[in-house]
């Protein structure tokens, strides 16, 4: 019987590029590469404009504190290094490289020499590190970083394949046509972590790769494959944990602290790819669909390649979009600019028209039917919580757990008045947590006088 958690929803999963195998991407002509793209301190270039740089050599670079380095997905010159804004509206350093084809690789990108057993805990770490891993899942939190904190806590290191979100197929295709990266990538934090067991978490409206992860793992001993039931959202950490071992993730805490690590499918590939060939993180697997693109499909796409130039690959659009979204329709960010590049969090571009996503005229008003309460796989009452967002009670909504939210969008999807619940409750989870802040650092002021 397929594993699960309580509330969530069923949504309709659009999954149409689950048989399109992955196709890689002609590098574009240039790739503007952002020094933050993982949570923590944006990295330092370490280049200058006019540089010639190889794929794979480090271009960014984080001396201290929480970062990642950051590397070069192509071989060329420097051409730029400006400021860009993001879906957030953050500014970020780019550094613009101009293609020269070659795609010379880096001289510095060596496979790792010893053998797994041979390899300390802290070699690995520092692997994962220098190669600039972050969870590709969407969290983007450096994963040199996750490993390090969890050290001596943790009993269970679970590989996340729920990919609940409508739409992408990234991870899916990644299962069926590169099993044994995923594993490896496991067994490395196996070792990391001194543990003789790990589990592969997969929902099951994915049957042909759990078929062929089971084929894979007929002989070893190491792996559990642990079959989810298929509902949206098993991919967060909190359900999947739940679904797992039974245990609750208390809010403020870090699976860590109830024994356990997660990490997501595509991440565990890239540790294994750093550890195998020595390449750090410069590529990525990025589900390009909506029905607005005229061929839908997975491909491997350059770090720093535009929406524009993937879209261009996919055949271009047939339509104009409402809504051009980085990453899945219920969690992703809305984009404003087609120029925007790739990063190590993107895991599917879509380009949605009116007939997907809808808009509606009508005045907005909560019937009072619940469903959002019983979907809340938080357990919280969202219709509560966008009442006091849209009245600016800030301390009602801050009594009523608001910053327990894990802003998933069940509560919007599965609200018949067609209102906001999500966006509402996101703005003002917002002002609690800074006005939190504020007060915090008035209270550490005032002591320190």
């Amino acid at each position: 019987m397929a594993l699960t958690f309580n509330g969530g929803i069923h949504v309709e999963e659009h999954k149409n590029t689950r048989s399109c195998a992955v196709e890689a991407m002609t590098p574009p002509a240039t790739v503007s590469i952002p020094m933050s793209q993982h949570i923590g301190i944006h990295a330092e270039p370490c280049v200058k404009v006019g540089d010639e740089v190889k794929r794979g050599q480090r271009i960014g670079d984080v001396e201290s504190g929480l970062g990642c380095p950051v590397h070069s997905s192509v071989s060329g010159k420097v051409i730029r290094i400006d400021e860009r804004s993001t879906a957030t509206g953050a500014k970020i350093r780019n550094v613009v490289i101009e293609n020269d084809g070659k795609m010379e690789v880096s001289p510095d990108i060596v496979p790792w020499g010893k053998k797994l057993a041979d390899t300390t805990t802290e070699e690995i770490i520092e692997i994962v590190r220098n190669a600039g891993i972050s969870g590709m899942g969407g969290a983007t939190f450096p994963t040199y970083a996750k490993i390090s904190s969890a050290l001596g806590k943790v009993e269970h290191i679970i590989v996340n394949c729920a990919e609940c979100e409508p739409f992408i197929t990234a991870n899916h295709r990644l299962l069926l046509e590169n099993p044994d990266a995923v594993i490896g990538g496991l067994k490395i934090l196996l070792k990391a972590f001194s543990l003789r067991r790990g589990e592969i978490a997969i929902e099951d409206n994915k049957p042909d790769a759990i078929r062929k992860l089971e084929e894979r793992l007929a002989d070893s001993d190491l792996i559990d494959i642990r079959v989810l039931k298929t509902k949206y959202p098993q991919g967060d950490e909190r359900q999947i944990i739940y679904a797992l071992t039974g245990k609750e993730l208390p809010m403020g805490k870090l699976p860590a602290d109830v024994g356990c690590c997660i990490f997501n499918a595509e991440t565990c590939a890239a540790i294994y790819n750093a550890f195998v060939n020595g390449m750090p993180l410069v590529e990525r697997i990025v589900t390009v669909d909506g029905d607005c693109i005229k061929t839908p499909k997975n491909v491997l796409v350059p770090i720093g390649t535009s929406y524009r130039d993937l879209i261009a690959f996919c055949g271009g659009l047939i339509r104009e979009p409402k809504k051009i979204v980085n990453g899945g329709p219920m969690m992703g960010f809305a984009q404003w600019d087609i120029d925007s590049p790739v990063t190590k969090g993107t895991s599917a571009i879509l380009a949605l028209s009116n007939d997907i996503e809808h808009h509606y005229e009508q005045p907005i008003a909560c019937i009072h039917c619940g469903r959002c309460v019983r979907g809340c796989p938080m357990r919280l009452m969202p219709n509560y919580l966008a009442l006091f967002a849209m009245q600016n009670k800030l301390d009602m909504a801050e009594q009523f757990d608001i910053t327990s939210c894990v802003e998933c969008g069940s509560c919007s999807y599965t609200c018949p008045a067609h209102v906001p619940i999500s966006q509402y409750i996101r703005a003002a989870k917002i002002k609690v947590i800074e006005r939190s802040r504020l007060a915090q650092f008035a209270r550490e002021k005032s002591q320190n006088k």
